[in-house]
């Protein structure tokens, strides 16, 4: 576990732990039905078990990690009913986000949904790309989409969504023709959304996510052979 360029030295330590361990298990260094043993882990990372404590239900709250009878923490599998619990209510909320940014997104919301989508594609287009900084840009330029809505509830609730969908998005941009397929994807929205081409907008973000949840759910199966 090494350390990570988000961490700095002033962050509290339960954040420091906590991005510690969720990156481990994004990258598949903690693996699925793992357990998290406190003392271990505490040793490991040369803390108390404290924070080792606070960072797992942290990483609970976001559904890398589970909490079963007996076992105590472990790392959260990926299913195929966890995806389409997850999608389900994504899809919804992603269709009356960009309806609504159609509708209120100013010039300057725009500029910065641009640049979005362009960081997006400048990273796939580099050699050796990191998997975590494509899943940041592709999050970024959906969070410049919610952010155009002005309901700030709206914005809260896809925001606590995201955590939820990051592992899917990871194993989404592991495959690297699906990241030249997004880049396309991520014009034709913003295309729409510029446009304010209401029902464009909400056909393609529909799209974009079934899309997604049929490579994932392959992906799932395939594990589970």
């Amino acid at each position: 576990m090494g350390n990570d360029n988000e961490i700095n030295e002033f962050m509290p330590l339960r954040e420091v732990v906590f991005l510690t361990l969720r990156k481990s298990i994004l990258k598949g260094e903690l693996q699925p039905g793992e357990r998290l043993m406190e003392i271990q882990l505490a040793n490991k990372l040369g803390v108390s078990r404290t924070p080792i404590r606070e960072a797992i239900r942290m990483l609970e709250h976001e559904g890398l990690v589970v909490m079963k009878p007996r076992r105590g923490a472990q790392v959260a599998k990926i299913t195929v009913q966890e995806l389409d619990d997850v999608l389900e209510v994504r899809k919804s909320l992603e269709m009356l986000a960009i309806h609504k940014a159609c509708e209120r997104m100013t010039e300057e919301d725009m500029q910065a949904m641009r640049r979005a989508a362009e960081k997006f594609e400048r990273l796939v287009n580099q050699k050796g790309n990191d998997v975590t900084a494509l899943a940041e840009a592709d999050v970024e330029f959906h969070d410049t989409i919610y952010s155009g809505t002005r309901n700030r509830r709206l914005i809260q609730i896809l925001g606590n969504l995201r955590e939820q969908m990051y592992r899917f998005r990871i194993e989404y941009l592991k495959d690297h023709e699906i990241r030249k397929t997004l880049v396309e994807e991520h014009r034709e929205i913003m295309c729409a959304v510029e446009q304010r081409d209401i029902d464009n907008a909400v056909r393609l973000i529909g799209d974009h996510i079934d899309r997604q949840q049929n490579v994932i759910k392959t992906s799932i199966e395939s594990m589970e052979d």
